[in-house]
């Protein structure tokens, strides 16, 4: 684990590593921000954001304007990257597949299955390294994410409530299977085998493991250019098939960007810290 980036933000530390990860065969890269309780030795509580389509390890830490909160609250923000990169990982042809897009699932066929292993660099191999090299609170690790991050928010959450406390999550693809964006990965990384999809569909996972989670909170905006894509409406209807509760809130004007991200931070931060001191 090699440090290539350390800035001073509100009294702690904003840094990003790299890593040479077996999950991903290559290197990666990933964020972390750590409040000045952490770096004085205290265990504190952990979130895991995943991005979205075309993003990178430094976008949440840019754009979200989440340390001065995470700081106040002695909350540490973990970022990884979306996808593998590098010159022997399969670039894709659009920006919706390959480099940027890893849609965090383990890809089963080639050119993919050998590198965009994003489920396992997330689930296994990044949150022990960050419980092994950090001072995180045992049990106290939430995850929330934007967009293509949302679905993985969702489903990794679903996939791994041993691991993951608390989930929340900002205009995610809820239902992959049945849109564009979700269609086109799951073909390239999985086959055509749709019984295969729903392994990694939050609205089917949903369904099919019941209530897990005190809450969920998803925040969507109504002026959101992919809205026909995310389906939070099929989400929230299998919340209420399997008494799930679920905080859906949908806002007039907000698109899909990170201004929208940013008006709505502090709400997921302190809906993680509540969730996870219970």
């Amino acid at each position: 684990m090699e440090l290539i980036q350390n800035n001073r933000c509100f009294n702690g530390e904003q840094r990003i590593y790299k890593i040479n990860s077996e999950s991903l065969k290559g290197e990666s890269k990933f964020g972390i921000y750590l409040p000045k309780k952490a770096l004085d030795g205290d265990a504190c509580p952990a979130l895991f954001y995943l991005a979205g389509l075309t993003c990178t390890e430094e976008t949440f830490a840019i754009k979200a304007h989440a340390q001065q909160l995470a700081a106040q609250l002695g909350l540490i923000l973990i970022t990884p990257d979306t996808s593998p990169r590098g010159e022997n990982v399969e670039q894709g042809d659009h920006w919706d597949i390959g480099q940027g897009a890893g849609f965090y699932i383990n890809a089963t066929r080639m050119p993919w299955a050998e590198h965009f292993n994003m489920e396992a660099f997330v689930a296994e191999e990044l949150y022990d390294l960050v419980q092994k090299e950090f001072l995180v609170e045992d049990g106290k690790v939430g995850i929330f994410g934007h967009s293509m991050g949302g679905h993985g928010a969702l489903t990794l959450a679903l996939k791994y409530p041993e691991k993951f406390k608390s989930v929340s999550a900002f205009a995610p693809i809820c239902a992959p299977s049945q849109g564009p964006w979700g269609e086109k990965a799951f073909s390239n990384y999985l086959g055509n085998d749709k019984s295969e999809w729903l392994k990694h569909d939050a609205t089917a996972l949903l369904e099919s493991k019941g209530a897990i989670f005190k809450e969920i909170l998803i925040d969507q905006g109504l002026k959101d250019q992919f809205y026909s894509q995310l389906h939070p409406a099929l989400f929230e209807q299998a919340c209420q098939k399997v008494g799930q509760k679920l905080t859906l809130r949908e806002h007039e004007g907000y698109d899909h960007g990170y201004y929208f991200i940013q008006s709505f931070i502090a709400d997921h931060l302190n809906f993680h810290m509540l969730q996870l001191q219970a």
